[in-house]
């Protein structure tokens, strides 16, 4: 199954994880991440570990990401 997430969560990670980069993350940046996590795996009824996991994936190896999601795609129009 594949996890949704939103474009919000998308742009806390990427905030998120440039100021982890920079060794400058913030408590109110780590728990915005947190909350925006649990609210929309509560939302869309999805594992939070999972909804975490995934936009942890996406944003920190955008490149794995894209080649995971060519495999994909690829595998689906075999179908």
């Amino acid at each position: 199954m594949a996890i949704n997430l939103s474009d919000e969560l998308i742009h806390l990670e990427t905030k998120a994880w440039e100021e982890i980069q920079a060794k400058a993350l913030t408590v109110d940046t780590a728990a915005a991440v947190q909350a925006a996590i649990t609210a929309h795996a509560a939302a869309t009824k999805q594992s939070r570990y999972d909804v975490e996991a995934e936009v942890k994936f996406r944003v920190r190896n955008p490149e794995a990401y894209e080649e995971r999601e060519r495999k994909r795609r690829e595998a689906a129009a075999k179908k």
